[in-house]
């Protein structure tokens, strides 16, 4: 059965900050690796890490050298394949240009946003029907993403929801990812 194209976008700003301010977070050495590994084991296309700092871009680029044609490269080939995928841009925006096609952009949080969501059941549907446009899955870090990005959304996916007492949700986006590309491109 062939699938659509499937693509994810780590944004580090525009995010919240646990008291609803906007800021930009940092890149963690762990986001870079777990998700594009996790995006290479279920064949996603592009793995983008958005944030607006230089420095950060800097810090992100000189890992992926290391790992693509550096010493990890020879060191650790499952590692430099992973990350054959990621790509940096500056913000969401400069990420959409990469497409030829415009993606249908799928927002995820894990904070009910009182707007209506769709869910895994019917995202996976449009993902295996080859006729839906690439899919980009926007991932937030920090406390969720802000509106700039959630009002470019085509669709917002339902929150992952676990079985605990309290409806605690506050899985670390590496965690979500997984269980996100799991849902929509694992077999069951």
């Amino acid at each position: 059965m062939e699938r659509t194209s499937v693509h994810v976008a780590l944004i580090h700003w525009p995010v919240f900050d646990r008291a609803k301010n906007i800021v930009c977070t940092n890149v963690t050495n762990f986001d870079i690796h777990d998700i594009a590994r996790a995006g290479r084991t279920y064949g996603i296309g592009r793995y983008f890490i958005v944030n607006r700092l230089k420095e950060q871009l800097s810090f992100v680029a000189r890992v992926l050298e290391h790992w693509r044609i550096g010493v990890g490269s020879e060191y650790n080939p499952k590692r430099k394949t992973a990350l054959q995928n990621v790509e940096l841009a500056e913000n969401l925006d400069e990420a959409l240009q990469k497409f030829a096609q415009r993606p249908l952009i799928v927002c995820t949080s894990a904070r009910d946003l009182g707007i209506p969501a769709i869910s895994f059941k019917e995202l996976r549907g449009k993902v295996w029907d080859a006729k839906t446009p690439p899919i980009l899955l926007v991932f937030g870090t920090g406390f969720g993403l802000d509106e700039a990005i959630l009002r470019q959304a085509d669709l917002l996916l339902e929150p992952l929801k676990g079985a605990s007492h309290d409806d605690y949700r506050h899985l670390s986006v590496r965690s979500a990812v997984s269980i996100v590309l799991d849902r929509l491109l694992g077999t069951c």
